[in-house]
């Protein structure tokens, strides 16, 4: 495994992580917003960056990290690993059990439904469930006067 010496861990104001939660830095940052709650038993391995008044649920994994398994004639863990960046951004809900895949970045004002996989980006406002999760609903946000 690459490990980015480098690599930092932030946590902002007012942001919790709950029992039981593993959050890796050792192959790229994890940037936590404010207002943001990793529930229970959750999975972070970085590089990932999460933004504000966001809500992770329990059970999820959020992991930018993949093994590489393209030569058949090596083990698996003498490939190596890939890492490509997540962003969620500010005030999205991840539901219980969801798995946000290498690459992905979640839109603001984004909801995941529980047991989730995210494989590719979700656009801001949108509502998205299933394995591979789907835009289902767009969350259109009304103009304050």
């Amino acid at each position: 495994m690459d490990v980015v010496p480098w690599s930092s861990f932030r946590l902002g104001k007012k942001s919790v992580i709950e029992s039981y939660s593993c959050i890796n830095n050792a192959c790229g940052d994890v940037i936590i917003g404010e207002h943001t709650r990793v529930g229970i038993h959750n999975t972070i391995i970085g590089p990932v960056t999460i933004g504000s008044h966001v809500n992770i649920a329990q059970g999820v994994v959020i992991t930018a990290l993949n093994h590489n398994f393209a030569n058949p004639s090596k083990p698996i863990d003498t490939q190596g690993v890939t890492t490509r960046p997540i962003i969620i951004d500010d005030d999205v809900w991840i539901g219980a059990n969801a798995t946000i895949t290498p690459g992905v970045s979640i839109g603001a004002h984004s909801v995941i439904g529980a047991g989730a996989v995210v494989t590719h980006d979700i656009p801001a406002g949108s509502v998205a469930y299933g394995s591979p999760a789907k835009v289902m609903k767009t969350i259109i946000p009304r103009k304050i006067p």
